[in-house]
């Protein structure tokens, strides 16, 4: 059922009509350092429900739930040494940890997806912080975007994808980071469940030790096999074009693309223009294929490249 979207100031007065959405059971759209997320109750299956419904996401795709600070994920998560390391580390910041869900936390089974694990998150963003705050409990929210489809950096983003589907967006500017969170599995050894904001590196360093890789199934968000994809079809490590493809350039001696993640090579940069680049692309490759210039995989690069590999894979 379509409904008017209201789109909020990111002031005292729009947040606090933003946190009266969400206890009401409605959705509402707001940015964080990543990508704007989509957020309802945590504790309201109904409302969790519409997310699902909203995105036309699978039931099966867990969700973060996103908290202002430690202390609050502590009462929804079973936090063990090594996440109390890395949330003394990075958080707020661009890191999820996926943790034992603990025993009373209260959460829509819909969140955790049938899983004895939760995903948890305390976002840097100021809006998003007050917004948490003046709201007082546990919010789920995933990207404010169609299932599948480039993530929103912008309040106008969400809007195009989910305008009459959810109750309000607040518009806070720009994403600063522009890719969605590392997220760590720490139920059992250390494993990267998909890189993000937050180098592997940086993880890695304050572990002491490498990170395991993903096992089988789906254990957290952002691992289906073809996500974050534009309409037009996408080409990767692309150095000379086809004369029927639109460009998307990285670093120097891409001059000649019509766009570019980064001129100068800055991974900082080309993760924030990413899914602006994409949807920017999308609209003026009129059909065509997107090719994409190599992006070096490391640092950020490697969460770039796996938004790439995701967006350039067969759709289902």
């Amino acid at each position: 059922m379509q409904q008017p979207t209201e789109t909020l100031p990111a002031t005292p007065e729009g947040l606090s009509r933003a946190a009266a959405i969400l206890r009401a059971g409605g959705l509402v759209a707001f940015p964080t350092e990543t990508v704007y997320g989509l957020g309802a109750h945590a504790r309201d299956d109904r409302a969790v429900a519409r997310i699902f419904e909203a995105k036309g996401r699978p039931r099966f795709n867990p969700l973060i739930v996103h908290l202002p600070d430690v202390a609050a994920v502590r009462k929804i998560a079973v936090m063990s040494d090594a996440a109390e390391r890395l949330a003394d580390a990075f958080w707020p910041g661009p890191m999820t940890l996926v943790l034992p869900v603990a025993p009373d936390a209260g959460l829509s089974p819909l969140v955790t997806a049938g899983l004895d694990t939760v995903a948890v998150r305390v976002p840097e963003h100021p809006v998003a912080q007050n917004l948490l705050r003046v709201f007082g409990g546990p919010v789920a929210a995933p990207s404010a975007n169609p299932s599948g489809r480039v993530s929103p950096t912008r309040a106008d983003h969400v809007r195009d994808g989910l305008s009459g589907r959810i109750e309000a967006v607040v518009n806070g500017g720009a994403c600063p980071v522009g890719v969605e969170s590392t997220i760590i599995g720490l139920a059992g050894r250390p494993a990267l469940l998909r890189p993000g904001g937050l180098p592997v590196e940086a993880v890695e360093a304050c572990l002491g030790a490498p990170l395991g890789a993903a096992g089988e199934g789906i254990s957290a968000p952002g691992q289906l096999a073809s996500h974050y994809a534009p309409g037009a079809p996408v080409r990767l490590d692309v150095s000379a074009p086809g004369a029927d493809e639109f460009w998307i350039g990285f670093g120097p001696g891409t001059g000649d693309a019509p766009m570019t993640l980064s001129a100068t090579g800055d991974l900082v940069e080309a993760a924030a223009n990413l899914f602006h680049a994409l949807r920017e692309a999308d609209i003026r490759a009129a059909g065509r294929t997107i090719a994409i210039a190599p992006i070096p995989e490391h640092g950020l690069g490697r969460a770039i490249n796996d938004r790439l590999r995701r967006a350039a894979a067969p759709r289902p």
